[in-house]
Parts: C-alpha cells; sequence; structure tokens
C-alpha cells in the first residue's frame, strides 16, 4: 500500500522541493518558520497517510472545546504544497517530524518528488551552536555534490561529525541517491537562547532567496528578530558573566574560526537535553 496520494498539479517546469520538519534540526524552530512563510496558500498536491508515519500519544491532536462541547481536532499531517514565487515552482513539505517508517517514508517522499519532476532538493534546518546573537546567523552547508552551494555558503563542518539523525537527513540522503541534486542550509542558533529565533529564519530565507534567484516574503521576522535582539541585549547586559560569554563568542566568531566538529556535538547534546524546560539566556 502507498504511502502518499498524489494530486494532479498541472504542468511543473523543473520545480524545487523545499523541506523543512521540526526537532532537532529545527533549533529556534527557524526551519519550520521560513518554510511554512514559503508555503503559505500553497495547494496540496501530495498528501501522506499520517495514519501511519505518526504516533499520536508521542504527537497528540490538538482539541478545541467550546462551552462544553467538544468541536474540532487538528491533526497532524505531512503534505507537499505547490507555490508560485518570483515566477517559479515551488513545492515545499513542511511538517512536524514522523515517528515511524522512516526508510519507506524516504522511498515515498523520493518517489512523489519523482512524479512531480523534481530535480534540485533544498532542506532547511537549524542546529545549537556557540554563536553570539550579536553576530550575523552563520549558515552551514551540506551538498551531494561539489559546486551546488549557492552564495557565501561553506560546507562543513570540516572532518567527521558523527550526531543522532533527524529525517530530514535521512530524506536528503534518498534523493539524492535517487539522482536529486540536494542541498542543506543549517541555521547556526545560539545555544543559550530557546524559544523562537526569527533572525535565524531570516537568514535560512535570505539562503533560499540566493539558491534560486528569487524574493520570498519575510512576513513580520524582521520586527520579531529586532525585539528579540533587543531583550537579549538587555539580558545579557545586567549579568558580567553571561556579557563576558557572548564576548568570547563574539571574538571567536571575528576571527572566522568555525566550531569544530566535538564543539557542535556538545552543544546539540546540551540542547537535546534541555528540550522541553524553561528557557532564558544562559552562560
Amino acid at each position: 500500500m502507498s504511502l502518499f496520494e498524489l494530486g494532479d498539479p498541472g504542468p511543473l517546469t523543473s520545480p524545487s522541493l523545499i523541506v523543512a520538519l521540526d526537532g532537532w534540526v529545527d533549533a529556534g524552530s527557524a526551519a519550520t518558520t521560513a518554510a511554512t512563510l514559503i508555503a503559505a496558500g500553497g495547494q496540496v498536491v501530495v498528501t501522506f497517510d499520517a495514519d501511519r508515519v505518526f504516533d499520536y500519544r508521542a504527537r497528540r491532536p490538538t482539541l478545541d472545546i467550546v462551552d462544553g462541547r467538544l468541536t474540532e481536532l487538528d491533526w497532524p499531517e505531512f503534505r507537499i504544497r505547490l507555490v508560485r514565487a518570483g515566477g517559479r515552482d515551488l513545492l515545499v513539505l513542511v511538517a512536524p517530524e514522523p515517528d515511524y517508517r522512516w526508510p519507506s517514508l524516504a522511498g515515498a517522499v523520493s518517489e512523489a518528488a519523482g512524479a512531480l519532476g523534481v530535480r534540485e532538493w533544498i532542506s532547511l534546518g537549524a542546529i545549537p551552536a556557540a554563536v553570539p546573537h550579536t553576530r550575523p546567523v552563520p549558515i552551514l552547508g551540506t551538498a551531494s555534490r561539489p559546486g551546488l552551494l549557492r552564495g557565501d555558503i561553506r560546507p562543513g563542518p570540516s572532518g567527521l561529525l558523527r550526531v543522532p539523525a533527524a529525517l530530514i537527513s535521512v530524506l536528503e540522503m534518498r534523493a539524492a541517491a535517487d539522482g536529486i541534486d540536494s542541498v542543506g542550509y543549517f541555521a547556526q542558533v545560539p545555544h543559550y537562547v530557546s524559544g523562537p529565533y526569527p533572525a535565524a529564519a531570516l537568514e535560512l530565507l535570505a539562503a533560499v532567496e540566493r539558491h534560486l534567484g528569487i524574493e520570498l516574503d519575510r512576513g513580520q521576522l524582521g520586527e520579531e528578530a529586532d525585539q528579540l535582539r533587543t531583550r537579549l541585549d538587555a539580558a545579557t547586559s545586567v549579568d558580567d558573566n553571561t556579557r563576558a560569554y557572548v564576548e568570547r563568542l563574539e571574538s571567536m566568531v571575528d576571527e572566522e574560526r568555525l566550531p569544530a566538529g566535538d564543539e557542535l556535538i556538545s552543544e546539540i547534546e546540551q540542547f537535546l537535553r534541555d528540550q522541553g524546560t524553561e528557557g532564558r539566556p544562559r552562560a
């Protein structure tokens, strides 16, 4: 039984598929925020069987109760939408990260991409890192072959980095194995910040714009990023230890030091430990 149902979007011209899933490779909700903006108003063209890939006890549907009456359930969905941006066809998959059947789901997503004529895959993600909020958000890139990344994006980090896998990477690897040129743009989010980080979402949108040569709607992200920057500046200014730590991170960035693999692993492990806890700037 197929894991997906394919609609009829009409003729598409070499569409790009942009993918962002929540989970640990969505620090600050940056990737899903960016992809949701891109997908806004899009037509659903592929629907995957949510009952076969989600654990509803781990990711419960949202229930609306109005005046004591059960009125509506909002179930998690895994869908691909079609939008037009900058004169281009864009397919966007932005969804919760499913719990089950990752290998089968990767095959199904790649099959659907092939049926829609996708020739280019763009993963969006965000990872916790030892970077300061006072500097532009760094972006790390992945590519299925050299020369695919665009703009001033470095592949990296150099050397071996072994981390817990996320589904988005499983999907990207399967797409590349099936002959789809694949890249990933991953924002580095200050590890001492919890909650949404709009500055990283903005930078991911900029990476997509540079990659595709188009302009995208950025919504209210600019204002939200400015407001959060003001709050973080105020929070760090009142604590000498935190201010000194941020200054040390600034010097690392100014010296153009890319994080080593073990540094990223340390930040990722800390991020995973902190999931679900109350967050505030910490040193």
